[in-house]
């Protein structure tokens, strides 16, 4: 049923579904990077206000750095296939005939024969946009990426700042309340970001269609297992320099 779903509409809850990959993966990395660095931060007992600078200057960098880098990725892959396409265009126009008995070849070997085979490939080398497609999928095993770098990178972005934000929440509005001390509210973003790995999760098995809770608890072992390392070396760097 949910399969169903996902596959009959082009949104999951109010994301666009082509791009609901990078907001997932941007939002688990940005939640899990910054609790990181938020619990080194408590490792080495450091005061709120470092620990909210250091968490959003974290937040801003690396969000950026990551949207940088899926839009190079996702630019790279149009641009290899658009080259690919191009090549395939004239080895068509001014390699016809090995072109198309590279096609005859393909269906041949699929258990296409006689003149069902010869009917296919004249069916496919009639129309040169069909013939090229044919190829780039068939011999190249090649498939354009619709999504387009910038919104690409913009969700990815996006994602990272919005839920990266969430182990920060606690000491943020935590203000002048010098009632509650460093190690409440680390316990507070703890629990807040796994809120937001449960809710990451769950939409990430979704995406991947993975068992839910296998997905959710993938998720918060490796958010644990980051905080749990992050902790532990800004408490030995602690008792080494400070």
């Amino acid at each position: 049923m949910l399969e169903r779903k996902i596959h009959s509409t082009d949104k999951i809850l109010f994301f666009n579904k082509e791009y609901i990959s990078e907001f997932v993966y941007g939002g688990i990395d940005g939640a899990i990077t910054t609790f990181a660095v938020v619990a080194g931060a408590e490792g080495a007992s450091l005061g709120i206000a470092v620990v909210i600078i250091l968490g959003l200057a974290n937040l801003i960098a690396d969000g950026f750095s990551m949207s940088v880098g899926n839009f190079f990725s996702t630019k790279a892959s149009r641009d290899n296939f658009d080259r690919h396409k191009a090549i395939e265009y004239w080895e068509v126009d001014n390699l016809g005939e090995t072109e198309k008995n590279e096609i005859r070849e393909i269906y041949a070997a699929k258990g296409f024969k006689g003149d069902l085979l010869e009917n296919v490939v004249n069916v496919i080398t009639a129309d040169k946009e069909v013939w090229v497609d044919t190829m780039m999928k068939e011999e190249l095993e090649m498939i354009k990426d619709d999504k387009t770098p910038v919104k690409t990178a913009a969700v990815t972005f996006l994602s990272f700042v919005l839920v990266g934000a969430i182990p920060l929440l606690a000491y943020i509005f935590a203000g002048s309340d010098k009632s509650m001390n460093n190690s409440e509210l680390f316990l507070y973003s703890g629990l807040l970001t796994g809120v937001a790995l449960v809710l990451v999760g769950s939409l990430k098995s979704i995406v991947t269609q993975r068992n839910m809770l296998g997905g959710i608890a993938e998720t918060l072992l490796l958010g644990g297992l980051a905080a749990s390392l992050a902790y532990i070396v800004g408490d030995v760097l602690e008792r080494v320099f400070l």
